[in-house]
């Protein structure tokens, strides 16, 4: 008798610890399962490309500083015209600028998978990069010139026939030099810069260069008197900042400092205070 009492005593006390435990185990993954959800919710919206910027402080400018004007090197510094205009769009957002500098042909594939914020290095609009990048609105017009040695005759100087350096991933390169419909040149030869063309073209390696006119005139100014640089008459073409696809909210940051720079003719200046 005193046993069945022992047991049936033991059984409603298990009975209770498990009604207990179970009520416990029931609130408590309620209460995670809603903080989950909570956390699980804040995570996945994601922060847009200003967010993302300032929340790292620094905005990171791919370029290739071996385009004076626009970007070139002081000492061990990168300055320049596109450097300038950076410097505004990182001021814009309360962030530091850093500038990465790379070859010119890396810039479009490094902004289109995001590892970099801007790309800025005299980057002309073209069909193909749009389909890659986004653009900001055109800051700069310009065409291509070409760079001959001194004492050419520019008036009767034909391409067709010549071999011709160029930068390579430049429009001179895809749109000119290395287009049969344009040019019916006897070799293209591609370099990393347009300086690098222009100094194997006094070697004799090269007939003439194609690239860009303010960067056409830098080079030849700098030359000692060996290099002229005339307009072969191509159409113009505009300058204007790559961004990744998507972020439209700093596509409008970026145009926004464009436009005011444009109005108070800062472009402009900065385009007198490196050339």
């Amino acid at each position: 008798m005193n046993m069945k009492k022992i047991m049936k005593a033991l059984s409603l006390l298990v009975a209770g610890v498990l009604v207990l435990v179970c009520f416990a185990g029931c609130t408590g993954n309620g209460d995670t399962g809603e903080s989950s959800n909570a956390a699980a919710a804040s995570n996945t919206q994601p922060q847009s490309k200003v967010e993302q910027i300032k929340a790292k402080g620094e905005l990171v400018m791919l370029t290739n500083a071996t385009f004076p004007p626009f970007e070139y090197t002081k000492g061990t510094e990168v300055v320049g015209v596109d450097v300038d205009i950076a410097n505004e769009i990182a001021k814009e957002l309360g962030v530091k600028l850093v500038v990465q500098d790379m070859e010119f042909d890396l810039i479009v594939d490094y902004i289109k998978a995001g590892r970099g914020d801007i790309g800025a290095a005299g980057m002309t609009i073209t069909d193909e990069r749009k389909e890659q990048v986004d653009f900001s609105n055109e800051y700069i017009t310009s065409t291509q010139y070409v760079i001959v040695p001194a004492g050419t005759d520019t008036k009767s100087y034909q391409l067709d026939g010549k071999v011709i350096g160029v930068q390579e991933g430049t429009t001179g390169d895809v749109y000119y030099a290395s287009e049969p419909k344009v040019i019916k040149a006897k070799e293209v030869k591609k370099y990393k810069s347009a300086i690098d063309a222009a100094n194997d073209m006094l070697l004799g390696r090269v007939d003439c260069v194609i690239i860009d006119e303010l960067p056409a005139k830098k080079i030849t100014e700098k030359s000692a008197g060996k290099m002229i640089c005339y307009d072969p008459g191509y159409d113009p073409e505009s300058y204007a900042i790559t961004i990744q696809k998507g972020n439209e909210d700093f596509v409008e940051v970026v145009n926004k400092v464009l436009t005011r720079l444009k109005d108070e003719g800062k472009i402009d200046e900065y385009v007198v205070n490196h050339s």
